[in-house]
């Protein structure tokens, strides 16, 4: 799956029940393919293209770790250890990302 197509999906596929204790807002820098501010509160996901504005924590990597972490060919936390992905910002709410991917 593309990046633009994960997010433009994201606040419609989010399961409330999954996302309960999250209240963060992300910002995804996908190389060559944009970026996107995700903010989670209150068991609902709000994304705006173009990730302006303020976020806990900012998440970077290309379109192909990307999609392979979507696919479950990626371990997200193994491409971050490898530098595949770079975060900035809070590592502990980064953590909680998980809930937002699809499940497999």
């Amino acid at each position: 799956m593309e990046a633009r197509a994960f997010f433009e999906q994201l606040a419609a596929r989010a399961d409330p029940a999954r996302l309960a204790g999250i209240e963060h807002t992300y910002r995804f820098e996908i190389d060559g393919e944009g970026s996107w501010l995700v903010a989670v509160r209150g068991g609902a996901v709000t994304v705006t293209e173009g990730g302006e504005g303020v976020a806990d924590a900012t998440v970077r990597t290309t379109g192909a770790v990307f999609a392979r972490i979507l696919a479950g060919e990626q371990s997200p936390m193994t491409a971050y250890m490898t530098g595949k992905v770079e975060v900035r910002g809070d590592l502990g709410a980064v953590m909680k990302l998980q809930r937002l991917l699809p499940r497999g």
